[in-house]
């Protein structure tokens, strides 16, 4: 998975990007078919917003977060996207028995 990491009005300090790797990982656990993910810190004021676009097959899901804390915004951020993930890996999955319909069963 590769990760793109971007700050608007801010630079990027490295324990902030590794934080942000760091709960990624946490997505790349639960969903194996990531290709790419873009993340974009932004500060305006007193306003830390932290969005992230990730790129799956089949999909792409969006997520933005704000908060007080640019740290907060990233945990807010990676949560709405856990539950995307979770919810874009259970409509992917098939749910349908092999033969389990009485009219695919073989009678004996």
């Amino acid at each position: 998975m590769q990760i793109a990491i971007s700050g608007h009005q801010m630079d990027i300090t490295p324990p902030l990007k590794k934080y942000v790797t760091d709960k990624m990982g946490r997505i790349e656990r639960h969903f194996d078919n990531v290709t790419n993910t873009t993340v974009v810190l932004h500060v305006e004021k007193t306003r830390h917003l932290a969005e992230a676009t990730i790129n799956t097959k089949g999909a792409t899901l969006h997520a933005n977060a704000e908060a007080e804390d640019m740290y907060a915004a990233i945990d807010t951020l990676m949560r709405k996207l856990d539950s995307q993930i979770r919810k874009h890996k259970e409509k992917s999955s098939d749910h349908h028995r092999q033969g389990g319909a009485l009219k695919e069963q073989k009678l004996k």
